[in-house]
């Protein structure tokens, strides 16, 4: 099938995303947290439960899930149905790529419907712009059956791009599609991080779920400037707050505390449990189960995702945490380097 514009640029991100793991990834943010280990734990590995409960709707099994990576072409189509069987064998929330694609061309959109063809009963979460129409998103949401519907904040995405968009008046739109949508809506960035003062807007307009998405991940200006060859913003390339600065800023609003999803950068069991030291409630993960199962190949990821469901379960004996959710309060940690530097210029701590 002949593949339109829009899909080649589908295709073009996740080559793109994978070619540019190892850059994306130069700075480690995570490193910058040490947790105080605590030698009398007194509880063994059956003692955990990992399930995480976000709200009265959104019940993961897991403290992480796979986070929102493609969809859109035949490529696309293809990874999708792998991820979301590897979701289904591991009892993991799965978010699609943007199904603005498959709202302009329904031609696309078995390349999206394909995840919940593959997880009948797990929990899926559509994504759209947060420009998006409420037309458009309940068709998302009824395209997949979808448990929540992301809305991504990705104006520096959007503005590397030459052919991206210009206009960001989104706030209200926001309000709006929370009040309608019957599904939770998650509120979320590309990777640039997020400020207290986002996070209180979105508190105002009603967002309870908000994923602050930071730096040190997949990087969109990255990818788009190298799309643009040499007509996008390279200015970019390392702009915005980084997942645990961003995690600093949710950490320090308290009424009323939002539901803090945490993504970019995340790499390794540690990571997880040190976003949920820093007050994230669950993690996504994207590129790098993405850049495992490209190289690697769907065996690969299936070892991995099993290894950090076991690993999981082990830091949380060793940190006395029967629950994820219990990091945040029952668990000291200092900061280094830059992000010690951040936390106080900020007044975080």
């Amino acid at each position: 099938m002949m593949e339109s514009q829009q899909a080649n640029r589908k295709n073009e991100h996740l080559s793109l995303a994978i070619a540019s793991f190892k850059q994306a990834h130069t700075h480690h943010y995570f490193n910058q947290i040490r947790l105080i280990h605590n030698a009398l734990p007194e509880m063994s590995t059956t003692d955990v439960d990992p399930r995480v409960q976000l709200g009265p709707h959104l019940h993961l099994e897991w403290p992480f899930y796979l986070e929102a990576m493609t969809g859109g072409s035949n490529q696309a189509m293809k990874v999708n149905r792998t991820l979301a069987h590897q979701a289904a064998r591991h009892h993991l929330a799965i978010a699609t790529g943007s199904l603005s694609i498959a709202i302009r061309e329904p031609a696309t959109r078995p390349s999206f419907t394909v995840v919940r063809e593959e997880d009948p009963a797990g929990l899926v979460f559509a994504n759209l712009s947060a420009g998006t129409s409420l037309q458009a998103a309940q068709t998302a949401i009824k395209l997949l059956h979808a448990d929540a519907l992301e809305l991504h904040l990705n104006a520096a995405q959007e503005l590397t791009m030459m052919e991206g968009d210009r206009n960001f008046h989104w706030i209200d739109n926001i309000k709006c599609l929370v009040k309608a949508l019957p599904v939770p809506i998650i509120v979320k960035e590309v990777g640039f991080g997020m400020s207290q003062q986002t996070i209180r807007r979105l508190l105002a307009a009603g967002v309870r779920y908000i994923n602050i998405s930071g730096r040190g991940g997949t990087n969109f200006a990255l990818i788009e400037n190298r799309r643009s060859h040499g007509l996008g913003l390279p200015e970019l390339n390392k702009w915005g707050q980084t997942t645990p600065e961003s995690l600093l800023e949710a950490r320090v609003i308290k009424d009323p505390s939002p539901t803090i999803i945490a993504s970019g950068g995340i790499i390794n069991p540690l990571d997880v449990i040190k976003a949920g030291v820093l007050g994230a409630q669950t993690v996504g993960v994207a590129g790098y189960f993405l850049n495992i199962l490209i190289r690697h190949g769907e065996n690969a990821l299936d070892e991995e995702l099993c290894r950090w469901q076991e690993e999981i379960l082990r830091l949380l004996t060793l940190l006395g945490c029967q629950r994820f959710t219990d990091l945040s309060h029952r668990v000291d940690f200092v900061l280094q380097g830059d992000l010690y530097d951040y936390a106080r210029q900020r007044k975080l701590i």
